[in-house]
């Protein structure tokens, strides 16, 4: 078929006419169908089903540091035993996580507007208080983070996404060079739709970068930390590689069990710094 772009005016509107009849027998059909991606099947949720069985009334309830589970105690970051175990699956200390909540959307969410609201660890003033602030955008990319930009009026920058991740010569440009790019988002792992993940290289940059803000922020969406596509891929641990670099709290990382065992009732998890963390939780402790 003739490209589109070489067509004259007749022949593209006989491909329209084409199109539509093409687009009214599947109307016809009056189809249902569910395009949602990311859901489990019946029998990928059953699998976890015996997990229900295993906490009944006879079961301890205190934690490692005394509180007892079933009452309000315990604190914002989440019960120890959780913290201990997702530290491992993000590679990061016991103080440098929070599991609050079963959405990994939720948390990043409430991040965000937190930053709006109040700025970040370091900031001068919120980032509402700046006309436009940006967000350097890898795409393809996860279509809900680009619905949080829309949502709070963010402007988004697309920088294209290779093999290696995203195309660091223009997000190094770019970061450097305007104070008023606060964000960026990253799916560092079998990153959708294509499966890339970063490179050391590419993370190694993302750590060392300059940035003309002194507030941005990395909202490094983990997803698949423990998931793999085809084969297994380690990646560089990024807060350390931030830490080694001198820019400590510069990422916001995130996951959650969502994909591993029942997506309604798994946890959500929030990494960084300690600071950023303490920062975080002073906000957060108002809600």
């Amino acid at each position: 078929m003739k490209p589109y772009k070489d067509m004259n005016l007749q022949e593209l509107r006989a491909e329209r006419v084409r199109l539509e009849e093409i687009l009214k027998t599947f109307k016809d059909k009056n189809l249902n169908l569910l395009i949602a991606r990311g859901i489990p099947s019946v029998e990928q949720v059953e699998v976890s089903n015996e997990m229900l069985d295993v906490i009944n009334s006879k079961t301890v309830n205190i934690s490692s540091d005394g509180v007892d589970c079933r009452n309000y105690g315990g604190g914002l970051t989440g019960i120890a035993e959780a913290k201990e175990l997702f530290s491992e699956y993000l590679g990061v200390g016991a103080d440098e996580i929070m599991v609050a909540g079963n959405s990994s959307m939720g948390i990043i969410g409430e991040i965000l507007a937190h930053s709006i609201r109040k700025g970040v660890l370091g900031s001068t003033k919120p980032w509402s208080a700046y006309p436009k602030i940006k967000f350097l955008c890898p795409v393809p990319g996860y279509d809900r983070h680009f619905g949080f930009c829309e949502y709070f009026d963010i402007e988004m920058i697309p920088v294209p996404l290779g093999e290696e991740g995203p195309d660091m010569d223009i997000v190094e440009k770019l970061a450097a060079e305007d104070e008023t790019i606060k964000g960026m988002w990253c799916v560092p792992k079998y990153s959708n739709p294509s499966g890339i993940s970063y490179s050391d290289e590419t993370i190694r940059r993302l750590a060392n970068m300059k940035t003309a803000a002194d507030d941005f922020r990395i909202f490094y969406d983990n997803a698949y930390a423990v998931h793999y596509v085809y084969k297994m891929v380690e990646i560089l641990n990024i807060l350390e590689e931030c830490k080694k670099a001198g820019n400590p709290n510069r990422v916001y990382m995130f996951g959650s069990t969502s994909k591993m065992t029942f997506p309604g009732a798994g946890v959500a998890l929030f990494a960084a710094s300690k600071e950023n963390i303490e920062h975080v939780i002073k906000g957060m402790s108002a809600m």
